[in-house]
């Protein structure tokens, strides 16, 4: 880990949901290990409600493969909190299955990112150092809350490199023609139909 991928957590406060007690364990280690002091537990999602009610957190961790699908049903609850804080904070979801329809599913249901099992300290922090960086905004339509889904769109964060070969680069090249006068940007902008 680099100097400059250094996050100061300590108090950040983490709720994680997570039905599996090892799993859970696993997961409090790893953001103790981090640094991270304010860790909430919980092994249901209605422990995971009661405590969305009472206080605030700066990041979110559901495990995805809950029983019934609860996970990304959280997910998607707390996106359409009305008045509450947590709806805007970062989630990750953490799923064993990550076939493009679990997928397209967190990212409907209002989650940031997921993350695949079986997870590492490597790769859940870089997800959470990631989110640090992260400047996508939050969208709220009638059929969905949650970060904007146009995240290929934006690239990787600032001094982030991507993980995809056609994700954007942040480093704008040099200019390999003369500059578009106005008529030429008008005539891409409002294009005419050719005349036979």
């Amino acid at each position: 880990m680099s100097a400059e991928a250094h996050l100061n957590l300590s108090k950040a406060t983490v709720l994680l949901v997570q039905d599996s007690t090892t799993e859970l364990d696993i997961l409090g280690q790893m953001f103790i290990g981090f640094g991270v002091k304010g860790i909430r537990k919980c092994p249901t999602v209605d422990d995971a409600n009661a405590m969305l009610a009472a206080s605030t957190f700066d990041l979110m961790v559901v495990d995805a493969d809950m029983a019934g699908g609860a996970g990304f049903d959280l997910v998607m609850h707390i996106r359409r909190l009305q008045e509450n804080p947590n709806r805007l904070i970062p989630i990750l979801l953490v799923c064993g299955h990550t076939a493009p329809a679990n997928i397209e599913r967190a990212r409907d249901c209002g989650a940031n990112f997921v993350v695949a099992k079986p997870i590492t300290p490597t790769v859940m922090y870089d997800r959470v150092l990631w989110l640090a960086k992260e400047q996508r905004q939050f969208v709220e339509s009638e059929s969905y809350a949650g970060p904007d889904r146009r995240h290929k769109a934006f690239g990787p964060p600032p001094g982030e490199k991507g993980r995809r070969h056609d994700d954007l680069g942040t480093e704008i090249g040099v200019a390999v023609g003369p500059d578009l006068d106005q008529a030429e940007i008008d005539a891409l902008l409002n294009p005419r139909r050719a005349v036979a």
